[in-house]
């Protein structure tokens, strides 16, 4: 079986993440960048798919598949890391600004030079963007079914089947391969690289593309021919003090008093 997990290389959520003040995309240089956790996730599930040796073909081979810029090798490596027998790496220059449309677009193509697929993985959303619809986009462009967040995946022989729960109770979706599938941050727990695993990652074939490799065209992609743009933007406002509320045999009024104000009741 050929699964290929889509990761990206985001702003590490406990620093301060910023906007670029010249055209307002994400300040990747600002801050540290590391793998995102969803997609750790994502990479988990295909390693475990691959261990119980579900699907058709008999062995598994698990390809991670990144857009982005230089640096995002190092996510690659986490992955290679993790237990991922190869990667791709989409980068040049012209990506930069793109939306999640052409983000999409851009790496349908990149999964094509893959080869022939039964299963695309990724995590529901970036944590750096939070559309949560590039997943299903890629499914439509590939002209596959779109399996979305999935708690638990199955595989047996041609078929997958994912159980999918939210707050209206549990969903059992099921679909032939190939397909696309985006987890949740409740499906597993991402293991840690092993001191072996992480040697044997600087060995492991990472192919680099550009968008001429892909058969992308320029005009497809980037900051000028985005779908969507920040047009203005502002820094978050520190927090206020707390209103203290002294309790003189009325505090449970006072209280109710400030959340009606609030709108919270």
């Amino acid at each position: 079986m050929n699964i290929v997990v889509l990761i990206k290389q985001v702003p590490d959520t406990y620093s301060e993440r910023k906007l670029s003040s010249s055209d307002g995309t994400l300040d990747r240089d600002a801050t540290d960048a590391v793998l995102d956790e969803i997609n750790e996730r994502a990479v988990e599930a295909a390693l475990q798919l691959k261990e119980t040796g579900g699907g058709p073909g008999g062995d598994s081979v698990v390809t991670v598949l990144t857009m982005g810029p230089d640096r995002a090798t190092d996510a690659i490596r986490k992955a290679l890391s993790m237990g991922a027998d190869r990667a791709v790496h989409l980068s040049d220059a012209a990506l930069h600004g793109s939306c999640a449309v052409q983000t999409s677009r851009a790496l349908a193509k990149a999964i094509g030079t893959v080869g022939d697929f039964d299963l695309v993985l990724a995590g529901n959303a970036a944590s750096d963007g939070g559309s949560a619809a590039v997943p299903a986009m890629v499914a439509d462009l590939l002209g596959v079914p779109a399996l979305t967040h999935a708690r638990e995946i199955t595989v047996e022989g041609s078929a997958v089947t994912v159980r999918r729960e939210t707050d209206d109770g549990v969903t059992h979706l099921t679909a032939e391969l190939p397909a696309v599938i985006s987890v949740g941050e409740k499906i597993n727990e991402p293991r840690y690289p092993s001191f072996k695993g992480i040697m044997a990652a600087k060995k492991k074939p990472v192919t680099t593309l550009t968008l001429a490799d892909a058969g992308i065209e320029a005009s497809e992609v980037g900051l000028a021919n985005a779908l969507s743009t920040v047009t203005s933007a502002q820094p978050k406002p520190p927090k206020s003090a707390g209103e203290k509320v002294t309790d003189e045999g009325d505090g449970g009024t006072k209280i109710a008093a400030f959340m009606v104000a609030q709108k919270l009741i």
